[in-house]
């Protein structure tokens, strides 16, 4: 079954619009009249409005000549600003075709912001108050971002939820918004009402993809580390950054964060390390690789929060083997080589990694970045005991 869009074509619904002009200009004896509007299915449309949606640059001169008032809001609290970016054209390729609608947008933004529109007008309405700046980032407008900044758009804005447009940005890795919010200005740190930053967000929106992260993904958490994102900061939560990474159970995200000065030690509000939040997770125990290079960093070493509680799997029967063995480990000296090699990593993982890579023997210099072994301690042994004692009780 197929749909047809009950959205009329510009042709049909301007056609309409003047052809109601006319007949309100004939009664009226004026042929100007900028504000008239035509219902269509119910909705009362502003000719600015639709040519705004429609990018028709020059009929929005033609009315904002005529008098039409730039600010006037249709009924869901948007004015022709944020029609403009909502209706932004999709560019997937460089055809000229595709060329044109984008140039035609932008031509559309630009006389709006010349005419002196509030750039920094919200939405009231479903889109809890944001701006056109933040609209920019949802209908993925990086020329828009840069358009209305130039004409005073507030980088720092927040919406109803204490968003700001870096938020937005971050927490759906845009690379290139991202990169030029901050170069704009945005603040790096500011927190949003859960008390998350754009790291944070990013963090979270890495960590939780279904594919693989792209380049373009660990790119952007990048440029918010480069630019001064703290990777230690809290939300309300008690959680930061590097212990979100680490309770989804990726690697290369902690290598990210300790790479730009992340404390692996840090506890959470809750008294929780780094090690706790990754065992508290079921699905991270397939990862051995990171529960290795976990309990080498954690320093000192201890399975238990603040309130003397193990991480959940170890309550677990069917973990009983491997509570052991960790409880066992923990109890037992750091060796001087452990201690060396958690101390020269921690120190030199972020810029001096490659500066060692030069002067350190290969072997030495796999060891300190690339051997994680302390001992076999496998999780998946005991879901396979647990498999088996449960196939032997049903016979």
């Amino acid at each position: 079954t197929t749909t047809t869009s009950t959205r009329p074509s510009w042709t049909e619904t301007w056609d309409a619009l003047t052809t109601c002009r006319r007949s309100m200009a004939e009664f009226s004896g004026s042929s100007k009249l900028p504000y008239f509007c035509c219902s269509f299915q119910s909705f009362a449309v502003l000719p600015l409005h639709l040519a705004a949606s429609y990018r028709r640059a020059q009929s929005m001169r033609s009315l904002l000549s005529a008098g039409a008032d730039a600010e006037v809001k249709d009924r869901l609290g948007r004015t022709p600003l944020h029609l403009v970016i909502i209706d932004w054209p999709t560019i997937q390729t460089s055809s000229p075709k595709s060329t044109s609608k984008l140039r035609a947008a932008e031509t559309c933004l630009r006389l709006l912001c010349e005419h002196g529109v509030n750039v920094n007008a919200q939405v009231r309405g479903h889109l809890c108050h944001q701006t056109a700046l933040h609209l920019s980032v949802r209908y993925r407008a990086p020329s828009a971002v840069q358009i209305l900044s130039s004409y005073g758009a507030d980088v720092n804005a927040v919406d109803a939820s204490g968003m700001t447009p870096l938020h937005m940005a971050a927490g759906t890795l845009l690379k290139d918004i991202t990169a030029s919010l901050i170069k704009l200005g945005a603040d790096i740190n500011k927190m949003q009402h859960s008390g998350n930053t754009p790291l944070h967000l990013a963090v979270v929106a890495m960590a939780t993809k279904a594919s693989k992260a792209s380049e373009d993904d660990i790119r952007c958490v990048s440029e918010l580390l480069q630019h001064g994102a703290r990777p230690d900061l809290e939300n309300k939560a008690g959680l930061s950054p590097l212990h979100q990474a680490c309770s989804m159970g990726k690697e290369e995200l902690l290598d990210l964060l300790l790479a730009h000065g992340a404390d692996v030690n840090k506890r959470s509000e809750a008294g929780e390390s780094c090690l706790f939040l990754f065992l508290n997770r079921r699905p991270n125990l397939r990862n051995h690789a990171l529960l290795m290079k976990l309990l080498t960093l954690t320093s000192p070493l201890t399975l238990y929060n603040q309130d003397g509680c193990l991480p959940l799997t170890l309550t677990q029967p069917r973990f009983s083997k491997q509570r052991d063995q960790l409880l066992r480990l923990i109890q037992q000296p750091r060796t001087l080589q452990g201690i060396c090699k958690r101390d020269i990593y921690l120190k030199c993982v972020g810029g001096r990694k490659e500066d060692l890579r030069k002067v350190l023997p290969e072997s030495l210099f796999e060891f300190v970045f690339d051997h994680w072994a302390i001992q076999h301690i496998s999780f998946q042994d005991g879901e396979h005991d647990s498999v088996q004692q449960r196939s032997c009780t049903s016979s």
